[in-house]
């Protein structure tokens, strides 16, 4: 079976109220995330877990907020020798706008995405204006899109596991590495999420929902659910991964 290196590459940022990752937590306070695209090596296909911001705004203090260099995705694809129409497969996490901006440049691709996602982002909720299907309107109309509605093998040693935790169709990726199972989480949060600061465990909690979620209750047990099967946890947008070249 294939074992695969994991290399975040850093194709975005946001700037908002870190309670937009920790639900009922750290209100108020002005965070900066990552946005990832996941290059996967190994194996015989060339495969990106999501593909970015399609134009990040790169600039020294965003950089130095979240600790490595923001890329574009054509730069950050060739830092590994690789262009976008040289990618096999993508996996989509969720199709929230900063996670399929550059799904067109993949014109050889493979793009596989649960079908709650492909349900909403053509039909999407007041509340979640993140969704946007001129992204992928592209790929779809050139038939790339493989509809997922199970848990999933993609490739040997790389599987997929619907997490319905900050959106319907959020799917988290589970790769074999050669030291242990890494787990991409399908839904949007930081490190903190998974092992709280003592002010929330003295209350009885093992982890902390994402600020946006679909329903707390269950987002909270399918964390709980993640962070106890992965041997490597990559929440989405953890910071400390943006001066991480590969994993592990």
């Amino acid at each position: 079976m294939s074992r695969f290196k994991i290399h975040p590459i850093v194709m975005g940022t946001k700037i908002f109220d870190k309670g937009m990752m920790t639900y009922q937590h750290d209100y108020g306070k002005k965070y900066t995330i990552p946005i990832y695209c996941w290059y996967i090596e190994g194996g015989d296909k060339k495969i990106l877990v999501d593909t970015g911001e399609m134009a990040p705004i790169i600039s020294e203090d965003r950089e130095q907020a979240i600790g490595g260099k923001i890329y574009t995705f054509e730069d950050g694809l060739a830092q590994w020798n690789l262009a976008p129409e040289d990618i096999d497969i993508v996996i989509h996490t969720h199709l929230h706008n900063d996670h399929c901006e550059n799904d067109y440049k993949c014109a050889n691709a493979l793009f596989y995405v649960h079908r709650r996602e492909l349900e909403r982002i053509h039909n999407p909720h007041p509340l979640d204006f993140r969704y946007m299907a001129d992204y992928i309107e592209d790929v779809e109309a050139n038939g790339q899109i493989i509809s997922v509605d199970a848990n999933t093998e993609i490739t040997p040693g790389i599987r997929v596991m619907h997490t319905p935790v900050h959106t319907d169709g959020g799917m988290s990726v589970i790769i074999d590495t050669d030291k242990g199972k890494a787990v991409i989480t399908g839904f949007c949060v930081i490190m903190e999420n998974f092992f709280p600061p003592k002010e929330v465990t003295a209350m009885e909690m093992d982890v902390i929902p994402p600020g946006t979620h679909v329903n707390v209750y269950e987002a909270y047990d399918i964390m709980v659910k993640v962070r106890d099967m992965a041997d490597i946890l990559l929440p989405l947008h953890e910071p400390k991964f943006a001066g991480t070249p590969t994993i592990p």
